[in-house]
């Protein structure tokens, strides 16, 4: 039976002798927790942990371009669709979107997306959403912004584009398994790519999510996709994922997810939490406006960075900045900036 690592992560000054830093970044740990199907967990100290699962855990993190992964970074969202959950049609036209991304301070990446994939979301054609993403990246460009600019698609035409109108990243909510051409495109430009875990189609995946064990099931999807990807020429070192909080997930399995969210640091590569005004945030904060729910993604994402997570993809970029920046001096004792 399959045996899972996760570090349990803990920050600040203050550690014992016998830790390790998880992948040259801001959290540390002494013990692991060994996870098995059907079994009950275990925690052990490092001197019981193999040594390649230390190894994939304490091991830097590749750079996507010239970003490093060293301190948390931010993904801000620049949905060009007029029905997003949050944020539909406040950045439709490319002057709104070039306006929305000028208030995105402190965003290391630009996410741009022209398909909704909120829970009942409808298919969006690919002429589309080329229409509604090409032009704004290259805007973005022309207007100065020289993030990392991350194209959210699942098609491999819309990708094909936006990576010409200078895109950099390649954020896949299906994980790879929705366009058999992607992964090959993505593999032939040298393109990052984040790969996400779904259960179902953005259309249908509320409907009756369920899973044997969510927190392993995720792990061995993302696993296996990782897996996949470098068989069509994407090595690891450009891969990032993301766990997919609220895509085929109920309360209670995103709850799982973020309890143990720093399990999938033992895949290797930097992780991505995209929680930002989720429906979960406003059920446990009585918060029915999605527009409402900042305070509660900003508790979520700071959650996050006690589990390591290297990128948190937000709506309220300038506050989530703030909030992380007060958070990191707090832990550290000392002044980042």
């Amino acid at each position: 039976m399959a045996q899972y690592f996760r570090a349990i992560l803990q920050s600040g000054p203050a550690r014992p002798t016998q830790s390790e830093t998880l992948a040259r970044g801001w959290t540390w740990f002494s013990h692991v927790e060994v996870l098995e199907r059907g079994q009950p967990a275990q925690i052990v100290p490092l001197c019981e942990v193999p040594a390649a699962a230390i190894a994939t855990l304490v091991a830097e993190r590749a750079a996507i371009g010239r970003l490093h992964f060293g301190h948390p970074r931010i993904m801000g969202i620049l949905n060009a669709t007029p029905d997003s959950f949050s944020d539909g049609g406040k950045h439709e036209t490319v002057s709104a979107a070039l306006a929305g991304a000028a208030r995105m301070q402190g965003a290391d990446i630009l996410d741009v997306g022209g398909e909704s994939t909120r829970p009942g979301a409808q298919f969006v054609p690919a002429d589309a959403e080329t229409s509604r993403t090409a032009p704004l990246i290259a805007a973005l460009r022309a207007a100065g912004h020289d993030q990392i600019i991350s194209i959210d698609t699942r098609k491999a035409s819309v990708a094909d584009a936006a990576l010409a109108s200078g895109a950099d990243l390649v954020n896949d909510v299906s994980g790879f398994t929705f366009d058999a051409a992607l992964a090959p495109l993505c593999a032939e430009r040298g393109a990052p790519v984040c790969i996400m875990h779904a259960q179902g189609d953005p259309a249908t995946m509320q409907d009756a999510p369920s899973y044997d064990d969510v927190l392993l099931d995720v792990y061995d999807f993302l696993a296996a996709r990782m897996a996949a990807l470098e068989l069509l020429g994407i090595p690891r070192a450009r891969m990032i994922v993301d766990p997919g909080i609220g895509f085929g997930k109920t309360l209670e399995h995103n709850l799982a997810l973020l309890a143990r969210l720093s399990l999938f640091h033992s895949l290797g590569v930097p992780v991505l939490l995209g929680a930002s005004r989720k429906k979960f945030i406003g059920t446990l904060g009585g918060a029915t406006v999605a527009a409402a729910r900042m305070p509660g993604s900003l508790a979520v994402a700071l959650a996050a960075l006690k589990h390591g997570t290297q990128i948190v993809r937000v709506h309220d970029v300038p506050e989530t900045a703030q909030a992380i920046a007060l958070w990191r001096a707090v832990v550290a004792g000392q002044d980042h900036g």
